[in-house]
């Protein structure tokens, strides 16, 4: 297939990329590595260096490059960002989104994927683990854009036929993680404990997430594609385990990486941040065949391998 990726020199979809690539897919990629790595883009990908908010660019990378599928994951990713800033956000998240979407359908291209957001869509829990069929109510303009990008989604497959799968994604985490533009609690404390310096536990350390691993994403992502491909129908799923972790548990992992040498130190809570997320993940196994099948104690220190090998 010939699939076009948004976000593709980014954490999740440059890993994604790099898998398509090696199903034997055509692969174009848009990024405008605001936060993304050129160190981390496939040699094997077209790159189109473009920035989702220009329409009349987006328009032209569609109308040469003839692609069956979109992947869609160039966002503004970072809660508190959205929080400091909501127009900003949604300038990324929605406008740029529908650039995307617009020119899809203009050029014929009849499949996106979409990377939503588990960890923010639902906003707090009204019952935990939260399925698909939970209420969404976000509590951060990020969490805003991305259920607003899942109706304009349901508008465009009823009124234009668009086909689309949607992965809310709870909390991501592995090899390519960016600590400084992603944000991502993970490799913020592993950057952090790699240069020997304390990491910061923002109020109680009592919040909870679902961390997912990154390779466990990209097999979400390759499914996907097959079952767009084979005519499945548009659907929306959890991509999760289903384990809740607080903060405290996750330092206490990643301490005992680093052979217990850390001392927690702690800050006040910040704005805009839930105080639980879990997420269900039976509908993916039984449309998708898909399962978690890293748990984090595993994940984690491929993630300090990773991050090693790095700093060496």
């Amino acid at each position: 297939m010939n699939v076009l990726v948004t976000g593709g020199a980014g954490f999740i979809a440059s890993q994604i990329v790099d898998a398509y690539v090696a199903a034997g897919h055509r692969v174009a990629v848009i990024d405008n590595f605001s936060t993304g790595g050129r160190e981390h883009l496939n040699p094997d990908a077209e790159l189109h260096e473009v920035d989702i908010r220009d329409r009349d660019a987006v328009e032209r990378v569609f109308s040469g490059g003839r692609f069956d599928v979109v992947n869609h994951h160039a966002a503004q990713l970072d809660v508190r960002a959205s929080v400091r800033n909501p127009q900003f956000d949604a300038e990324q998240n929605v406008i740029g989104s529908l650039n995307v979407v617009e020119s899809a359908l203009r050029h014929g291209v009849g499949r996106v994927i979409f990377a939503s957001s588990g960890g923010v869509v639902y906003g707090e829990g009204a019952y935990f683990p939260a399925d698909e069929a939970h209420p969404t109510n976000p509590i951060s303009p990020y969490g805003v854009t991305k259920l607003a990008m899942e109706k304009y989604l349901h508008y465009y497959r009823h009124e234009h036929g668009l086909e689309h799968v949607i992965f809310r994604y709870t909390n991501v985490y592995g090899p390519r993680q960016n600590p400084h533009g992603e944000a991502g609690v993970v490799a913020i404390f592993f950057e952090r404990m790699l240069s020997g310096v304390e990491p910061v536990i923002y109020g109680t350390g009592g919040q909870t997430r679902d961390y997912i691993y990154v390779g466990d994403v990209v097999r979400a992502n390759l499914l996907a594609l097959e079952h767009l491909a084979g005519g499945g129908r548009s659907d929306t799923f959890n991509i999760s385990t289903g384990v809740e972790t607080s903060v405290n548990q996750l330092f206490r992992e990643l301490n005992a990486l680093f052979g217990g040498r850390f001392t927690e130190k702690r800050a006040d809570q910040r704005r805009g941040e839930q105080m639980r997320s879990v997420c269900a993940w039976d509908h993916a196994h039984d449309e998708l065949g898909w399962r978690p099948e890293i748990a984090l104690v595993e994940g984690l220190a491929r993630t300090l391998e990773f991050y090693r090998t790095k700093v060496g």
